[in-house]
């Protein structure tokens, strides 16, 4: 039994110019512990699709279901971690997650039991020494972690990632590449993620959607990722399965960009 359910989405969006058709026809089924990204062409509607399960936008045809019930609204089971790490300025690391922590179990936790699974969460991320520093005095890799241990924090069915490690430097995007697949073993919950990142994507997931160019955007392909988990990304890197598989995302993406109406 799927644990979400994406079926017949479209999207159209009023603009000044008339009517623009986002996304046509998207059907995808999500396992729950599953990681799956999303990965194609600038403008092929993937953070369309990410806000639609993340109930920030809603589609124009077509339902989402999450264990059987209608997305169409945000909600605490599903949390999201943007490029931009949103961190509020004024609170510490520690009342950053605090608050996420706060609102999802205000009934539901005792403060002394808030406090734990905020520090708890912290430690997921590896910023438990960090928590009384503001967002100023550390690294764009440190904020990351830190949206990473807020959205975690609020227990969500669904963990969805737009980008998260977009403007990070590439040895601080690895090292957060491994904190993800560490956390997504130990909790095994369900993640999608868009990214750009061909590499990236072989790497985490469980599968890759591709999508096609838009207007009328669809998904194009799925592939299946089978590498066994832990995985290491040097071991894996020279795996024929891993060659084979970042071929065939790169095929896919360069004959879109050859001829961008297919």
């Amino acid at each position: 039994m799927s644990h979400l359910i994406l079926e017949n989405i479209g999207m159209t969006f009023k603009t000044q110019k008339g009517a623009f058709r986002a996304l046509e026809n998207v059907n995808l089924k999500i396992g729950k512990g599953e990681f799956v990204s999303l990965i194609g062409h600038s403008g092929c509607g993937k953070s369309t699709v990410l806000n639609i399960v993340a109930g920030l936008a809603r589609a124009s045809e077509g339902i989402v279901l999450l264990e059987n019930r209608e997305v169409n609204s945000p909600g605490p089971d599903r949390a999201v971690v943007f490029q931009n790490h949103s961190l509020l300025p004024w609170l510490t690391v520690y009342e950053n997650v605090r608050l996420a922590v706060d609102k999802a179990f205000s009934n539901g936790k005792s403060r002394t039991e808030r406090d734990e699974w905020t520090r708890h969460n912290l430690e997921l991320v590896q910023m438990q020494h960090a928590m009384e520093k503001k967002p100023s005095e550390i690294s764009g890799g440190m904020k990351q972690r830190v949206g990473i241990a807020r959205a975690l924090s609020m227990e969500p069915k669904i963990l969805l990632m737009d980008e998260p490690f977009g403007a990070l430097d590439a040895l601080t995007r690895g090292h957060l590449q491994d904190s993800v697949m560490e956390i997504h073993a130990a909790l095994g919950n369900t993640v999608i993620m868009i990214t750009h990142d061909v590499d990236e994507a072989v790497l985490l997931s469980d599968r890759i959607v591709m999508m096609t160019n838009g207007p009328a955007a669809t998904v194009g392909k799925i592939l299946d990722v089978e590498q066994e988990r832990p995985r290491d990304r040097l071991a894996l890197s020279e795996h024929p399965d891993y060659v084979a598989l970042r071929s065939a995302v790169l095929e896919f993406l360069y004959s879109r960009r050859m001829r961008p109406a297919a």
